[in-house]
């Protein structure tokens, strides 16, 4: 069983994840904050986090830098309402192995999710149809 790290200040997104991932057999934690995730993940590293961009505090792109500084083969799905290009391709710059947007689609989700933890390297929603 894959043991994900939900990373976002949305309580509504964070609940609507774990719904989705714990049904579909992930072990799931959450936190609220970039800070929080990276505690949590140097006390246990993930196999897949999913990373909210805009967050108070530390924000997504520098947990996404840090992260991988800290563990070059993390894998982060990023997942936010951000739809701007540009952030999608610097998420794909800064290492980061997909893109989800909200609002989130269970389909979408496990699809981007299957193939972020596969190393697939293309776990985007605009493929995970």
């Amino acid at each position: 069983m894959a043991k994900i790290l939900v990373v976002d200040d949305s309580s509504l997104a964070r609940r609507t994840l774990d719904r989705m991932l714990t049904e579909a057999g992930y072990e799931v934690t959450l936190v609220n904050d970039g800070m929080a995730a990276l505690e949590q993940y140097t006390l246990a590293p993930y196999d897949l986090v999913m990373l909210d961009l805009t967050m108070p505090g530390v924000p997504g792109f520098e947990v996404l830098d840090r992260l991988i500084e800290m563990d070059a083969k993390a894998r982060v799905l990023i997942a936010t309402a951000d739809i701007q290009k540009t952030s999608r391709d610097l998420s794909k710059a800064g290492g980061a192995v997909g893109f989800l947007t909200k609002p989130f689609k269970s389909d979408k989700v496990l699809k981007a999710v299957d193939l972020a933890l596969a190393g697939d390297g293309n776990a985007d929603d605009n493929q995970a149809n």
